[in-house]
């Protein structure tokens, strides 16, 4: 059994998480993290009292039930260190938050590779959404016209999302950086056109409603192409989690992105 312990317990996210772990006959749940604790984990996800209480210190935690694995999804802001202190306790990080920049996540390479204790970071859990990147890049190998939109709700941190981020640097390692649209548009209002990635316009929405959802669309020669994926609700995340819980320990200094490991 492999002993997992989820920071970001209480949020929306680590709820799912929870249920997910608890419900895996190969993972054992020993712990949960939040900045909010003092609750019995069968209360957050509407089942028996387990005896594992929310905990506000991440160190306490790990030094008490020794996990295997940590899963975090909390903050942009808090992702970093969380993460370092868990390699340094020689647990495996299992990431879920997006925002870390490429510096940090050298970073955590790093220390990954110093303290002999492998770590996961994925822009998206599900396996439909990492298709979707698959096939985005496929696609601009012939369609190298393209524009991401990426939907989620509101409370969503970061934008663009780091799956668009993602998908975009998937698309240039096959399509070179090149001006879209005609040499002489202007945006009437900044950011009409979107952010930019090696060229490639991503546009980000955020209204309630959503989850997280992202449409790549590709213009040609009197055609038009539309690879798109909806999470319509946060399980659809889980079998790459339990996946990535399943794989981290056997991996070697940082890896990212769940196609490495399907």
């Amino acid at each position: 059994m492999i002993k997992v312990i989820v920071n970001g317990a209480r949020g929306k996210m680590g709820r799912t998480v929870l249920t997910a772990v608890t419900a895996d006959k190969d993972l054992e749940l020993v712990g949960a993290v939040d900045v909010t604790g003092g609750m019995d984990i069968g209360d957050l996800i509407g089942a028996a009292k387990t005896g594992i209480i929310v905990d506000s210190d991440l160190q306490r935690v790990i030094t008490t039930v020794n996990p295997d694995v940590m899963v975090d999804f909390t903050r942009p802001d808090a992702v970093f260190n969380n993460a370092c202190q868990a390699l340094e306790n020689h647990v495996c990080p299992v990431i879920g938050t997006t925002g870390l920049s490429d510096e940090a996540k050298d970073k955590l390479n790093e220390i990954a590779l110093k303290y002999n204790t492998p770590a996961f970071i994925a822009a998206n859990f599900a396996i439909g959404a990492v298709l979707m990147m698959i096939m985005a890049k496929k696609a601009a190998k012939y369609l190298p016209n393209v524009e991401i939109i990426e939907l989620h709700h509101d409370q969503k941190l970061d934008a663009p999302s780091g799956t668009a981020i993602t998908t975009a640097e998937m698309i240039s390692e096959v399509r070179k950086p090149m001006k879209q649209g005609n040499p002489n548009e202007t945006e009437k209002l900044k950011g009409a056109r979107g952010a930019q990635l090696n060229g490639i316009p991503i546009h980000s929405v955020r209204l309630p409603g959503y989850v997280a959802h992202q449409e790549v669309i590709f213009g040609g020669l009197g055609q038009t192409l539309t690879i798109r994926h909806d999470s319509i609700d946060r399980t659809s995340f889980m079998p790459g989690v339990l996946l990535a819980c399943k794989k981290v320990i056997h991996l070697k200094g940082l890896v990212r992105n769940l196609d490495k490991i399907m």
